[in-house]
Parts: C-alpha cells; sequence; structure tokens
C-alpha cells in the first residue's frame, strides 16, 4: 500500500510539473544573419510528410595536370589561390620514419594544378621539387589552414600541428607557423600536446580558429575503450597552452571512425563538418566516408548514419586506406562546392548542398523551433521540380500566422536557387519582425531546402 501511494504521488508530481514546464514558453534561438543548413535537427520543431536527405557528392572528371597523391591531404582556399599539402612516404617503413616529406601544390580553380619548384630542400640528390618540409616525424601528418583570428600577425597567417607518440624523443604535436604557407617554422621546439597512452597522434591532427567560440580548437584520435578508434577534441586561445582533451565519442557500436578532418564550413563557420573514415575490420578492410556535423562544444551530431561517399565501382577503393577526404571542403564556382579524396579525385556538391529538408509529390511542411533574426529580407537556397514549388509563412512564436505573412500571401517559389529572396503578397521586407520571437513554417511539392538567411541587403 505505502508503495502504491508513493507512486500515486509520484505520478501527480510529474503531472504537475510537465504541466508547469509545458507552460514555460520556449526560448527562441537567435541566428541573427547567420546563414542555417538543414544537416541537423537544430532549428526543426516538426517535419509532415518530409524528411531530411543526405546528398551524395558526384564524382567529377578526372583533373588534369595532377598535384601529388592525397596521403593525409589539406586544401585551402587563399583568395584566388587553392593550396594543397600531402605527404610522400617515399617508402617510409613507420610513422614518421625519415623518407617522408610533405609536398606543395597550387591551383587558380581547384582543378588544373601545378607542382611548384621550390628548391627549399634536397630530395634524391637534387633541390627541384615541391618539398615544402622534410623533418621527421612532422610530415607524417602535417595539416596546416589558415588562421582567421583577428589581429594575428602576418608571420603567423598559416599555423598548423604535426607530430606522433612513439619512435620520438619527443612525442606530442608541435606547433607550426609561416607567413606564405610555403616556409614553415616550429612555433617552440617542444610539443604543445603532449603524448598520453590514451592518445594516438598517427593520424590528421586537425585545428582551426573558430570564430563562433572565438578560440583555436584541435580535434585529434584517441581509442575509446582502448579498441575503438575515435576522436578527442582540446582548445586553446595562444595555439600553445591546451585545455584538457575531451573524448567525443561519435561512434556507433563496433564503429571505427579514422581522420574525422572537422573543420568550420566556409558559408557557415559556426558549424563544423567532418567526414571521417569508416573502417570495416570485418568486411575485408574496406572503407567508407561518412558525414557528420557539430556546432562547437556540442556532441557530433549523427543524423545521417549511412555512407557520404561510398566506395563505387573501381575495385581498387574496396581495400584498407582506399577512401580518405583531404581536409578542407572549398568552392570551386558560385554553385559548385568541391571534396578531393584519395588517390587524386574531385567530388562536387552544390553549394551548402550536404543535405536538405525534402518533399516528394505530396505536399510536405517543415516548421521551425521560435527564432529571431537581424535583417530585412529572408533568402533561401532551394531546388524544386518543374511541378514543384516552395511557400513560406512567418508565424508568431505561439504559432499564430502573422497577417500579410502566411502561405497563401507567398507565390509559390519555383526553380533552382543558391539565394533567392522570398516574397509576400506586400513585399519581401522583414525588418518590422528582426528581433521578435517568430517561426517560419515551409510549405514543399517536389522540393529540397538546403538553407536560409536573413540578411540585410542583396
Amino acid at each position: 500500500m505505502l508503495n502504491r501511494h508513493f507512486l500515486i504521488a509520484i505520478s501527480f508530481a510529474a503531472c504537475l510539473t510537465g504541466g508547469f514546464l509545458a507552460a514555460v514558453e520556449p526560448v527562441p534561438v537567435d541566428i541573427g544573419s547567420r546563414r542555417e543548413l538543414f544537416v541537423d535537427r537544430f532549428l526543426i520543431e516538426r517535419l509532415e510528410n518530409a524528411a531530411l536527405k543526405l546528398h551524395e557528392p558526384q564524382l567529377a572528371p578526372p583533373m588534369s595536370d595532377p598535384a601529388d597523391n592525397l596521403e593525409y591531404g589539406t586544401v585551402i582556399k587563399d583568395g584566388d589561390l587553392y593550396r594543397l599539402y600531402t605527404r610522400d612516404g617515399r617508402g617510409a617503413k613507420f610513422d614518421g620514419d625519415q623518407p617522408e616529406v610533405t609536398r606543395y601544390c597550387e591551383s587558380r580553380d581547384g582543378i588544373h594544378w601545378t607542382k611548384p619548384t621550390l628548391g627549399l630542400f634536397e630530395i634524391d640528390g637534387n633541390k627541384e621539387n615541391n618539398v615544402i618540409l622534410h623533418e621527421s616525424p612532422y610530415c607524417h601528418n602535417f595539416s596546416p589552414f589558415l588562421d582567421t583570428r583577428p589581429g594575428v600577425p602576418a608571420t603567423e597567417r598559416f599555423k598548423a600541428l604535426a607530430g606522433v607518440g612513439v619512435r620520438t624523443p619527443t612525442p606530442g604535436l608541435v606547433a607550426f607557423v609561416s607567413a606564405d604557407g610555403i616556409h614553415w617554422r616550429k612555433l617552440r621546439p617542444e610539443p604543445v600536446i603532449t603524448y598520453t597512452k590514451e592518445y594516438a597522434f598517427d593520424s590528421q591532427n586537425v585545428s582551426f580558429w573558430s570564430v563562433s567560440e572565438q578560440c583555436y580548437v584541435c580535434y585529434f584520435r584517441h581509442f575509446l575503450d582502448q579498441k575503438l578508434r575515435s576522436v578527442c577534441r582540446t582548445t586553446s586561445q595562444d595555439f600553445v597552452k591546451w585545455t584538457e582533451p575531451t573524448p567525443l565519442k561519435p561512434n556507433f557500436p563496433g564503429e571505427h571512425l579514422y581522420t574525422t578532418l572537422t573543420h568550420p564550413y566556409f558559408r557557415a563557420p559556426h558549424i563544423y563538418i567532418a567526414t571521417p573514415t569508416r573502417f570495416h575490420p570485418g568486411r575485408g578492410e574496406s572503407t567508407d566516408i561518412l558525414f557528420m556535423t557539430t556546432r562547437g562544444e556540442s556532441p557530433y551530431d549523427r543524423t545521417f548514419r549511412e555512407a557520404f561517399i561510398r566506395p563505387g565501382l573501381d575495385p581498387a577503393r574496396w581495400g584498407n586506406r582506399s577512401n580518405y577526404a583531404a581536409l578542407g571542403i572549398v568552392p570551386t564556382s558560385p554553385t559548385e562546392m568541391s571534396i578531393y579524396t584519395t588517390p587524386f579525385r574531385r567530388f562536387v556538391l552544390r553549394t551548402d548542398g550536404f543535405a536538405s529538408v525534402q518533399a516528394g509529390a505530396d505536399v510536405g511542411e517543415m516548421l521551425t523551433r521560435p527564432l529571431s533574426f537581424t535583417g530585412k529580407e529572408l533568402t533561401l537556397n532551394y531546388s524544386t521540380s518543374a511541378a514543384g514549388s516552395v511557400r513560406v509563412e512567418i508565424q508568431s512564436a505561439d504559432g499564430k500566422t502573422l497577417l500579410g505573412f502566411g502561405a497563401g500571401d507567398c507565390p509559390e517559389i519555383i526553380g533552382d536557387e543558391i539565394a533567392c529572396i522570398v516574397r509576400w503578397k506586400n513585399g519581401s521586407d522583414v525588418s518590422s519582425l528582426a528581433g521578435q520571437p517568430v517561426r517560419l513554417r515551409f510549405v514543399l511539392r517536389e522540393a529540397d531546402l538546403y538553407a536560409i538567411q536573413f540578411r540585410s541587403t542583396h
């Protein structure tokens, strides 16, 4: 009897608490004028007859003037110049072995590459090569980035972390800096992230300046439960003193994740994109490439569990170490972005087109969480069929249609655009709603919605 009364009391309290919580209005998400991609459910409250769809990158024609093989490759877009860094093992017998070098290539379009003769290091008896680093063990996983921190010294415009955890007198990650991305020096001789047995620095240790977090961030490998390849995260204010690494544990049961390649998306830097290689030791050691995201300190989002890039028809892509992406997804036209993979291939997606809210021939809807914004107009990255359409409705936070901004006030949006300005019967100006909590309701038919952004001018 006592237990029954106790359970009744608990149930009554839970009902009261639930009722109280239900009455509390949700805090709106302040998206300001940021571009938001539908790569997760961050903005989504409800989907009806619509779903999040991961889009498969398409293999582009072979690149002419091929650069070096993409072993732990990194691609950086620096203004109008594309920079490619890659390891050349040169017969190395172990990670960080003396023969390894880091090579450098350039391109003006991300497709046609050249190997500049730099004359910096004598390799095999001559200096007529494109080697920018030849120092064991750092060439094993040298992965630079362009430092976008305001006020960064010109002499430290490029940075990198490199090193291994074994077979070296100073195990750990050493910080490198460069003014031009070609001539490099150590920021200090000793490692800035020291090695312990929990960590493994044997793959790409990726780092960057986070605009959203206002700090440097580094992601590197560790072993989950001492057996599964996984990823840690650490941060720094000065690229020298780093916080205690935090295991992130994005793995599903039994899943090995290589080289997560986490980096800010170039059109929405508060969203970090990751393209890890998934290793299947029980399937002939085959590999494929996944798609994950994270927003700063939040855990990795695994909305999409399936492969992002499959091995494909080429039998050579079905072996171990056959499917690795390079660090850095970059724009290669106003409507296209490129992902580079081993051995030297390029895959393309539409701009912002990793994923979308998609509806088929039957009308679907997506309702956002309450949000607030700054700006004068709403733009969409969308695509429809010839029979499809998109309509947009703006609601109050409690779900009431705002006068003049109903779906019926929005002419059908038909076509395929990267930045379509949404208009209602009274025009496109939404500045009267800026700063207020609102919801967006999208009505879709045979359509994909990739991204949205409120902005001041066009």
